[in-house]
């Protein structure tokens, strides 16, 4: 999965959604770190990607939470 994700495409996902992906990210992370540990790492800029990805995903969720972007499930509910 080393495509990385803008910030549009994030906006359009469900919090459980967003919140999955974070896990997944955050598990490739410590593997990354962990080959990175033992000098097996091949690509390098792959973490900086992940760490990238993972901080979008927070300052969507945060968006939300402060209400300067719309919840896609709070405008299902309504």
């Amino acid at each position: 999965m080393p495509n990385t994700t803008t910030a549009a495409d994030l906006r359009g996902l469900s919090r459980d959604d967003l919140n999955a992906k974070v896990r997944e990210l955050k598990e490739e992370l410590f593997s990354l770190r962990f080959q990175s540990a033992t000098g097996q790492l091949e690509s390098h800029g792959r973490l900086r990607e992940v760490r990238k990805d993972i901080a979008r995903i927070y300052t969507v969720l945060q968006e939300r939470n402060l209400g300067i972007t719309v919840d896609p499930d709070a405008e299902k509910k309504a």
